[in-house]
């Protein structure tokens, strides 16, 4: 998939708003950020040289099966004696959206294994490699070998997040909730800090 490219923007929103952005957000398992991309695509509608997410598209098609749903209800069951073609018609595309939503889902979860695979895969493969050339997971001086500094794609691979989640707990937290959101998501509990002068995260003990 061809990687987008992200431009930050900084908008100044009421409190409340994105209190309510970040709430949101963590209901769905996302980010804020991916919240206004979505809500963008629902004002501006396609946009050349930006790939509507599958996340986006799979919503689309709760919010049609939700209107269609709507629909037949509305109708009654008058209407269905009156006119049984328009609700065979109805019923049929009914099925069609619910055939793309069961699609939809099983490929969402397919993608989410093999997210979890290849984290579990290279997690094990650093370790492996780190006890291959050291002999033991101790240098000579017989202290765990010092962790390098990461930039954030492999920072969000190691904290097993997404970048686009990693960016935006490190724009919307300020030092210390981010610090200590990382030290929660790290697996040896480092605490990384972001540094200005190589635009890299740094692991603190």
């Amino acid at each position: 998939m061809t990687r987008v490219e992200r431009e930050s923007i900084n908008f100044k929103l009421p409190k409340s708003l994105a209190d309510a952005l970040r709430d949101a957000a963590k209901q769905r398992n996302t980010t804020a950020t991916d919240l206004v991309i979505q809500g963008l695509h629902q004002i501006l509608g396609s946009v050349p040289g930006v790939e509507v997410s599958t996340e986006i598209r799979f919503q689309k098609i709760e919010e049609d099966l939700h209107h269609l749903a709507r629909s037949v209800n509305g109708r009654g069951s008058a209407t269905q004696t009156e006119n049984p073609a328009a609700d065979s018609r109805t019923e049929e595309r009914i099925t069609k959206v619910e055939e793309k939503l069961e699609t939809l889902s099983h490929a969402i979860a397919k993608l989410e294994g093999a997210l979890t695979a290849i984290s579990r895969n290279g997690s094990a493969s650093n370790n492996q490699r780190r006890y291959k050339n050291s002999g033991n997971p101790y240098n000579q001086s017989g202290r765990p070998p010092q962790i390098e500094a990461l930039d954030e794609q492999k920072l969000a691979l190691r904290l097993n997040v997404n970048i686009p989640t990693l960016q935006e707990k490190h724009q919307t937290l300020d030092k210390k909730e981010f610090e200590e959101w990382s030290k929660e998501r790290d697996r040896s509990k480092y605490i990384w800090r972001f540094s200005e002068k190589d635009k890299l995260y740094h692991p603190v003990k």
